[in-house]
């Protein structure tokens, strides 16, 4: 839901970089949480330039707020709404562990994770016994998303496993040589 930044002021403050559609409604979500497992409460949370600055429940002095920069934050996926989502919406959360197929049928793993880097979202797909791939999740690599039935269908030349007029490697990775990459 969001990254911790630096800190702000001398109170406890901390700058937070929302990936909410509005950073104002990152509150709106119940408490927070990190992969360790401790639980953010906001007790304030004003608007600044392009992040929100967010006072936490027991982070009273500055070096306290210091202690979290750089820390990510989560919420429990059921603290997520199901009914706002347009037909081509989904979340992260809900792509992951779905199975990968092209149209002739063949699987090439599951999407273990999801990654934005800057430049696209980016789909991790592992296959058993095989290296993760990342593809890129646009309209012409990722041709449809099932959530019902936990399939996911590329086009595996728009997404880089294959070439055209080549046929695909045994091993799922890209049949290009390394001069070619």
């Amino acid at each position: 839901m969001a990254t911790v930044g630096a800190a702000q002021g001398l109170r406890g403050e901390v700058r937070v970089k929302a990936y909410t559609a509005d950073p104002m409604a990152l509150g709106d979500y119940g408490n927070l949480r990190s992969l360790d497992g401790r639980v953010f409460e906001i007790l304030e949370i004003r608007e600044a330039k392009n992040v929100a600055i967010v006072r936490f429940r027991g982070v009273n002095d500055r070096n306290a707020a210091e202690a979290l920069n750089g820390l990510e934050l989560y919420i429990e996926r059921d603290a997520l709404p199901d009914g706002e989502l347009e037909d081509d919406e989904f979340y992260y959360a809900d792509l992951e562990g779905l199975d990968v197929y092209d149209g002739a049928g063949k699987h090439y793993g599951s999407v273990s994770a999801v990654f934005d880097f800057g430049a696209g979202d980016l789909l991790e797909i592992k296959g058993p016994g095989k290296r993760p791939v990342l593809i890129p999740f646009s309209e012409t690599a990722v041709l449809e998303i099932d959530l019902e039935s936990g399939r996911l269908l590329i086009d595996p030349i728009a997404a880089g496993l294959e070439e055209e007029g080549k046929p695909p490697r045994r091993d799922g990775q890209s049949s290009k040589s390394p001069d070619e990459r």
